[in-house]
């Protein structure tokens, strides 16, 4: 069916990798556009060591990733790297006795040590149900993809402060701007200075190649 958009992911296996492509169509006047992201699964393993923060920065965050429970938020703009954080946090310092789950629409990256649900808006299945339904799986720690409303902040904060280490992103520009944005979504100062940890603020920053640099 080539007259509504639609979604999918296709997986390339090469002698080299393996590379996932997450494919959107939408149907124009002149044809089907297509878009094509590139999600090279290696790409999902970097440790936090590998993604560039100050000595200073890593051990803080590390300290906070240590607790049982509480919300790490990564913050900034689409592209931003924000979906690597996550996984970098998430696979530090795994272990066989907790319980991992993720949520995410769709899901980028495959994770032997976690139950991974996909959200289905058309059947009912948004990031605030999902996670309602992961909370009586007895979860430790919680991948949840993104907060984009007030049902979803509220049940993500509430399970951040009821034993449960939950991670997720937002959209927002700064660190300050992410708090203003909770607030905004309804979320009381008291649930926010009881549950939320940490803002890692982000963007991307080129690297120049180590072989040709002086």
């Amino acid at each position: 069916e080539r007259r509504k958009p639609q979604d999918g992911r296709i997986t390339v296996k090469t002698p080299m990798r393996i590379v996932d492509l997450r494919i959107s169509t939408l149907p124009t006047i002149n044809g089907e556009k297509v878009v094509m992201r590139v999600l090279e699964r290696q790409s999902s393993a970097q440790s936090l060591e590998d993604l560039g923060l100050s000595e200073h920065n890593l051990k803080r965050l590390l300290h906070v990733i240590a607790k049982p429970q509480g919300i790490i938020l990564a913050t900034g703009p689409t592209g931003s790297g924000k979906t690597t954080t996550l996984y970098a946090l998430l696979q530090h310092n795994a272990s066989p006795e907790r319980n991992y789950v993720t949520i995410e629409d769709p899901v980028e990256f495959h994770v032997d040590m976690a139950g991974q649900v996909p959200v289905k808006e058309r059947i009912g299945l948004n990031f605030a149900s999902v996670l309602r339904a992961i909370l009586r799986q007895d979860p430790d720690v919680i991948l949840l993809g993104e907060i984009r409303d007030e049902e979803t902040a509220d049940v993500a904060f509430h399970a951040a402060m009821t034993g449960h280490l939950v991670y997720s992103t937002l959209h927002t520009s700064s660190a300050a701007a992410t708090v203003a944005r909770l607030l905004d979504l309804g979320l009381k100062p008291f649930v926010l200075a009881s549950a939320l940890e940490a803002i890692i603020a982000q963007r991307l920053v080129r690297k120049i190649c180590a072989h040709c640099r002086e």
